[in-house]
């Protein structure tokens, strides 16, 4: 039971023994009945503390929808009621046949309603229940998924359809980093803030700050159990945190993860252009990187290092950091 629910039903519930308590001083006939007074006063408080109970979970969108449905049972039958068809005949059967219009045309409307709270805006098209209860993608975002910055460039493109949740605690972690003393620290924090601020300006990106201190402790047990608690994935790019996401059955999500699935599928005998940085570790070779971090090791490259070559695959080494790719210049001086 909520824990701030649970007094106001108790201060409720006695309230009601105190009214029948009360009852007997307005009705001098009822004085001798104090303790049976106080007995149906308690009890009538615990029946609408259990009638409270049993709606839990009932919105006001679904109580609007149900007020909605009776209010056009009622009129149907109204109209229906007070037509030529029920104008002759036994009174009294058309008395039952109105009580039953009455309570079985409400009722019928309450639950067709209810079952369509979605749809209210073709019903009436200038009046539209906004679907709370609809449930949205949520993400929860860590520091370090605000610090590496990719998911700025990846909410542009618009493939992330869900909202962002950022805790106010990750913010203040992200501050605390950015005023660190460390020069490194320092442009890591100040990097993370310039992505925040970037979020904050995509007009289509559904983007919340988090209120809730979650529970005491570490920062990553804080985001997994907020992420638990709204049933939401969690957004990082710190391994450890996945793994502990995970061993508590929070999906996460991880950019390095998705960088490595967007990787282009490099086949020998293609080619492309790659610039090239530094020497190579055998005798006139030198080393390019892809733009997706993937190192290319070009044959005879030394003599035009510096330069931007087109160069053709001759073989692909997987490794634990991505792929080490071996290539020939196209120009006739790639001799392996």
């Amino acid at each position: 039971m909520n824990k701030t629910l649970l007094p106001i039903r108790l201060v409720f519930v006695a309230l009601c023994a105190a009214a029948g308590w009360l009852v007997c001083y307005t009705i001098t006939a009822w004085d001798g009945y104090r303790g049976r007074a106080i007995f149906i006063g308690l009890s009538i408080g615990v029946l609408v503390v259990l009638v409270d109970i049993l709606l839990k979970g009932f919105s006001l969108r679904g109580l609007s929808a149900v007020t909605f449905g009776i209010g056009v049972g009622a009129l149907i039958a109204h109209l229906i009621g007070s037509s030529p068809l029920l104008e002759m005949g036994d009174r009294e059967n058309i008395y039952l046949v109105r009580l039953g219009l009455f309570i079985i045309l409400p009722y019928l409307c309450a639950v067709i309603a209810l079952r369509g709270k979605d749809e209210f805006n073709l019903v009436i098209p200038y009046v539209r229940f906004v679907p709370h209860e609809v449930e949205t993608p949520l993400v929860v975002v860590d520091t370090s998924a605000l610090i590496d910055g990719r998911i700025a460039r990846v909410c542009q493109t618009g493939f992330l359809g869900a909202a962002l949740v950022i805790p106010r605690f990750v913010l203040r972690e992200l501050q605390g980093v950015a005023d660190s003393a460390d020069l490194v620290k320092q442009a890591r924090g100040r990097r993370g803030l310039d992505v925040l601020n970037a979020l904050r300006k995509l007009k289509h990106l559904d983007l919340r700050i988090n209120e809730s201190e979650a529970r005491p402790g570490e920062v990553d047990a804080k985001l997994v159990f907020l992420a638990q608690a709204m049933k939401a994935k969690l957004l990082t790019t710190d391994y450890n945190l996945a793994k502990l996401a995970e061993f508590h059955g929070v999906p996460w999500l991880n950019l390095h993860t998705l960088a490595q699935a967007l990787r282009p599928e490099i086949l020998v005998g293609e080619t492309l252009e790659v610039e090239l940085v530094k020497p190579g570790k055998e005798e006139g070779q030198a080393v390019g990187y892809l733009e997706d971090g993937s190192m290319v090791v070009v044959n005879a490259g030394r003599a035009v290092l510096g330069q931007r070559v087109a160069v053709e695959i001759i073989s692909v080494l997987p490794t634990a950091g991505g792929k080490m790719i071996f290539a020939n210049r196209t120009d006739g001086n790639g001799a392996g």
